[in-house]
């Protein structure tokens, strides 16, 4: 594996600076470097008989920078008026008790698509292998039976939104 000393002699300095750049992170860097590196052991001979080492180990730098940042999840804080008021919270969970009968007054299949996938949280796939139905058609029936179950509790349950679309009040049954 002489060839890929000689790579890592000739090339590191270059490649380090260029992951720095990229990440203004020397300690990432270095990892992604090491990274490079490590794939370059792993081809064996076949690194030794690349034509051109650097262009190689430079394609591959790009592809693990690109794959880090993919799967880098960077946290945003929220801004103060999306934060859920408590009285919201509160007036929700109030008009979780109209649910049970509303859910009853719903027919079988939409009964059964909403507390399938939104009420025990099987996902859309499974409920439609479940079914033998195509996703696409699953997903229209849950949606469907969603917008039946929204009907049904505006009116049963006397809903009323405010002007943001939020629950606002509701006479519970």
């Amino acid at each position: 594996m002489n060839c890929l000393t000689t790579a890592w002699t000739a090339h590191a300095p270059e490649l380090r600076g260029w992951l720095r750049h990229r990440t203004r992170n020397t300690a990432l860097a270095d990892d992604l470097l090491q990274d490079l590196f490590l794939k370059a052991l792993r081809q064996g001979e076949r690194f030794c008989e690349l034509n051109n080492a650097r262009a190689w180990l430079f394609e591959v730098a790009r592809n693990l920078l690109a794959d880090h940042l993919r799967v880098a999840h960077h946290m945003v804080d929220l801004p103060d008026d999306l934060v859920a008021q408590s009285d919201d919270i509160d007036t929700v969970d109030h008009l979780t008790g109209c649910l049970p009968r509303v859910l009853s007054e719903l027919s079988a299949p939409d009964r059964e698509a909403i507390t399938l996938c939104d009420l025990q949280g099987m996902a859309q796939a499974d409920f439609a292998r479940a079914k033998g139905l195509t996703l696409s058609a699953a997903k229209s029936r849950v949606q469907r039976a969603r917008v039946r179950l929204r009907a049904q509790m505006s009116e049963a349950c006397q809903v009323t939104l405010d002007e943001t679309g939020r629950v606002a009040d509701f006479v519970p049954r």
